[in-house]
């Protein structure tokens, strides 16, 4: 039987703690046959869903206190450089994909742009204005896209965003994946004239690598 899992947390760093709280309680252990760190251990949620009701509260990222002795999860600078990988189509020779490329420019289309032009155009009653980062092909991808679609909704005349991601590191990912749609969010709401809203993620696939599992403790002041 799965386990879901519902979250509500009031900003970004509290649904980060949040989740690895919950998930040394409720976290399925098994080994990975297929993806990164084959051979390694993962802790993963069955399902989970984290309900955020103000993700554009600064800071953004998780900030440890120093007498916890471990790094912050994600560095102070990162999102000086992720912001770009997810609004415009660059991609590296060596890269199969980009969520950049998937969303700002796959076969000429700015998916971006066209939701804010949707919005704008024809108002605010409608599901359409969704936006897709995965492709079928995928499928045969060494390491496929784990960011699959960012779903759109405005409601109270704020834009909320609705995300999944199939696959999900919680300790470095989960902050960092979040931080940089949050900008993009804040981004597309000033475009559309509409104020910034909440944020409602889900994966069935977040989780912790075998070799976080004692930073998350230390976080959590857990045993």
């Amino acid at each position: 039987m799965l386990n879901s899992v519902f979250i509500n947390a009031r900003d970004l760093p509290d649904a980060w703690f949040s989740c690895i709280w919950e998930i040394l309680d409720n976290g399925n252990k098994y080994t990975i046959d297929r993806g990164s760190y084959k051979g390694q251990q993962r802790l993963e949620f069955d399902y989970v869903t984290v309900s955020i009701r103000h993700p554009g509260t600064v800071p953004i990222l998780p900030d440890i206190p120093p007498h916890y002795g471990i790094p912050n999860p994600v560095a102070a600078d990162y999102l000086d450089e992720y912001l770009p990988y997810i609004m415009t189509n660059i991609k590296k020779p060596a890269e199969d994909y980009t969520y950049g490329e998937r969303l700002a420019g796959w076969n000429g289309i700015n998916q971006i742009d066209e939701v804010i032009k949707m919005y704008k155009e024809n108002g605010y009653g409608t599901n359409q204005a969704a936006m897709s980062v995965a492709i079928p092909t995928d499928i045969i991808l060494e390491d496929p896209p784990c960011l699959r679609h960012v779903d759109t909704r405005i409601k109270d005349n704020k834009l909320h965003f609705i995300i999944y991601f199939r696959s999900w590191d919680l300790f470095n990912g989960f902050p960092a994946n979040l931080a940089g749609l949050q900008l993009l969010k804040e981004y597309m709401a000033g475009e559309i004239g509409v104020d910034d809203g909440e944020m409602i993620v889900s994966s069935k696939g977040l989780h912790l690598y075998d070799y976080a599992w004692d930073l998350a403790k230390i976080r959590t002041n857990r045993d």
